[in-house]
């Protein structure tokens, strides 16, 4: 019996058959019998994972005609190769490794695997996979360009061995959070991997220069998010009954929002329309501005636009392969060939796709949840001196000033003593010198004065080419010489060259080069705030959670950190996944934790769209106390990451890189200064008033009459300053 009736699906493009289907399917079988997947005595102590009625019912060789309708047989032999191999590593690991729990072993085998990509002398394969691997490799990325080989050797790799995540949650019995299972299913899923191939299947790369692209990596990740998703609906009861896997979006869903697998089910059909919706949305909107930004040729338009036809052909093609394998429970689905005229599914489709209109709307304050924080808070005992150099410094460079486009002050004084950016950097790095501390607290004030700046003067008039203008601009006042600045004409540009000079000076040439690329980074962001309103878009979690790294600023202020240790800590080291897993660790819990305390401000004062809990909201389709929910969960499981690399994966770097005492000590530092930004981060949140409900209604009630003016620049007065440096730590 079925756990759940099949939901209606939006298909919106017309599934359509190769016609070398039967050539493939003879060749495929073939191929899988000379790679040994059929034959389990040759390699001795791997149990049989198929044979040959096995493969040929799950008939790969469809789910390759259907997703690629239009290449010739030759191709159409070697992609269905690739995909009889990546079906069979999936079923081989299970049996093997995840049935066992063997993790050691896993990652031994996959750290196998992964050398058959190497450009070096290739091992000699020891099983199928390995055999698969090695033949596949050689018949395909000769013809292909290095940055394709480079692209398709990673999306290969993450295959493989995010493999071990999906072990680690059986291992622990752990169901994932709904927006950590998206994120870690676009690698271990394949879909990327399977978007790589299609630029091989219709002969038509996209441009290395555009591959990274947000307008392209939106791409790929809503077709990975289509393909993923649709697979787990497929796939839930084989998963779940047989397999005791938990790694499923329709369990996922149903466990954190505590429902049964029919309205999971349905809840994630609905986000599968989404994904789909989006995919549209971005192909439409957002790929003929970046054809002139990068001034792609008409060949190199055509390739991507090719690109795009085949991503949509797969999309399509999976359908109708997931209707027909017997590897899914399909046996109440009608088998059709062209779901897309259905009306039903293109009316809920419509619906869901119209855009979030930007409006301010009551929603209260918001209840916190328990938030984790394992770490001891230490505070730096200059705190009193830096609150009052962060307020005359904001008045110097000119942050209490009207500024055009505005009707009152972006800050005033008043509210910048709320605010309390000094406390946070007390919290971040409390073992700080003196003018260091005073340094970190206004950075913390330039960051956020223009985060507030950027859309009181460009969001209201959707301004794109302001906008654009005006973070062009900002690398001006950063040189990496040193050398003269324009004149600045807004405090932005006053306070960064102030900042820039006074910061970068001391610093090694690469520290400089790579401190302005954090600045840059966290300016950029603002762009992709904008473009947001612009379309009236809510991003999905996945790509928030990626992009607020960057509009928190967690780049600019943990490279200041780095910058401390100097050669103490090799810069290879940084560039480990082990290293940026952990910074990527804290950065998510604190740009989250943000998310909750500033939810009323940003969605009831502001009309804000660049939300964590919002976009889980919208992409889960929930309440704002489950969203809370399940972004505090995700902040837990980010924090145990943390602790989980720092305990076993930290220490291995040491003999990796064989650090010497001096090198491991400043290693370890670095991982205490990260549990002091973390628990720095989070005083600050609970004692600033930025978020609180009273003041922002007393803000909101005096810019619709009088501008609040309070003192302003260097004249501001020691009455005023004195209650600062009497005020407690807290």
């Amino acid at each position: 019996m079925q756990p759940f009736e099949l939901p209606e699906f939006y298909v919106p493009y017309p599934a359509r058959l190769n016609p070398h289907l039967e050539g493939a399917r003879i060749h495929s079988t073939l191929w899988a019998r000379e790679m040994g997947m059929l034959d389990d005595t040759r390699d001795p102590g791997t149990p049989e994972i198929w044979d040959e009625a096995e493969l040929d019912a799950m008939d790969y060789a469809l789910l390759c005609a259907y997703t690629h309708p239009d290449c010739a047989a030759p191709e159409l032999d070697l992609i269905t190769d690739w995909y009889v191999w990546v079906f069979y590593f999936d079923d081989h690991f299970l049996e093997v490794f995840k049935r066992s729990r063997d993790q050691e072993g896993a990652r031994a085998y996959l750290d196998r695997l992964s050398a058959f990509m190497d450009e070096g002398e290739p091992l000699e394969p020891t099983n199928a996979c390995e055999r698969g691997l090695r033949d596949l490799w050689a018949r395909t990325v000769p013809a292909r360009s290095a940055g394709w080989r480079r692209r398709f050797a990673e999306s290969t790799d993450n295959l493989l061995r995010e493999s071990l995540w999906e072990l680690s949650n059986i291992s622990d019995a752990r169901i994932p959070n709904p927006v950590e299972y998206i994120e870690m299913r676009r690698k271990v899923g394949g879909a990327p991997w399977s978007a790589d191939l299609v630029e091989h299947a219709v002969g038509a790369e996209v441009p290395d220069r555009v591959a990274g692209t947000r307008p392209l990596r939106v791409l790929k990740d809503t077709f990975s998010d289509g393909v993923h998703l649709r697979n787990d609906l497929f796939s839930y009861q084989r998963e779940t009954e047989t397999e005791g896997e938990i790694n499923n979006c329709v369990l996922v869903i149903g466990h954190f929002l505590g429902t049964g697998p029919q309205q999971a089910a349905d809840t994630v059909n609905d986000l599968l329309t989404s994904r789909l919706r989006q995919f549209e949305n971005t192909a439409l909107t957002e790929l003929p501005p970046l054809f002139e930004e990068y001034a792609l040729d008409p060949f190199e338009r055509a390739s991507v636009l090719a690109y795009v036809k085949g991503l949509q052909d797969w999309q399509s093609g999976g359908q109708e392969w997931h209707l027909r394998s017997s590897r899914y429970m399909n046996e109440s689905a009608p088998k059709r060939g062209m779901a897309a005229a259905r009306l039903p599914g293109l009316l809920k489709a419509a619906v869901q796709s119209r855009p979030h209109l930007t409006h301010k709307r009551p929603v209260g304050p918001t209840p916190l949840p328990e938030f984790v924080m394992p770490y001891q808070l230490r505070l730096s005992p200059h705190l009193g001196r830096a609150r009052l150099a962060c307020v005359e410094w904001c008045g110097k460079v000119g942050m209490y000033d009207p500024v055009p486009r505005h009707a009152e002050p972006i800050w005033t004084a008043e509210r910048l003593a709320g605010f309390d950016f000094p406390l946070c950097s007390a919290g971040l790095d409390p073992d700080a010198t003196p003018e260091a501390l005073d340094q970190s607290g206004q950075w913390l004030a330039w960051g956020t004065y223009g985060d507030d700046y950027f859309p009181a003067i460009f969001f209201r008039d959707r301004d794109m080419a302001g906008a654009k203008r005006f973070n062009a601009r900002l690398s001006d006042f950063m040189p990496l010489d040193l050398g003269p600045t324009p004149p600045a004409e807004n405090p932005v540009e006053t306070g960064l060259a102030d900042l820039w000079r006074r910061t970068a000076g001391p610093m090694e040439p690469a520290d400089r080069a790579r401190f302005r690329e954090a600045v840059e980074t966290m300016t950029a962001s603002w762009l992709w705030e904008l473009a947001n309103h612009v379309q009236s878009r809510i991003p999905d979690p996945v790509d928030y959670v990626e992009m607020r790294r960057h509009t928190f600023g967690s780049e600019l202020t943990l490279s200041l950190a780095r910058i401390e240790h100097g050669r103490d800590i090799p810069d290879a080291i940084y560039e480990t996944r082990t290293m940026r897993e952990v910074e990527c660790s804290v950065m998510d819990y604190c740009c989250l934790l943000n998310d909750v305390f500033s939810y009323q401000k940003e969605i009831e004062f502001e009309g804000e769209l660049n939300n964590g809990v919002l976009a889980v909201q919208r992409f889960f389709n929930c309440g704002r106390d489950e969203a809370v929910a399940i972004v505090n969960d995700l902040m837990t499981s980010r924090l145990r990451q943390f602790d989980h690399l720092t305990a076993t994966e930290v220490p291995a770097l040491v003999a990796d890189f064989d650090l010497d005492d001096r090198g491991r000590i400043a290693l370890e530092a670095r991982m205490e200064e990260l549990r002091d930004w973390v628990a720095g981060i989070l005083h600050w949140h609970r004692e600033t008033d930025r978020y609180h409900e009273d003041v922002l209604l007393a803000q909101a009630a005096a810019s619709s009459a009088l501008p609040l003016r309070g003192p302003t620049g260097l004249g501001t007065s020691a009455a005023y300053l004195r209650p600062l440096l009497s005020r407690g730590a807290g």
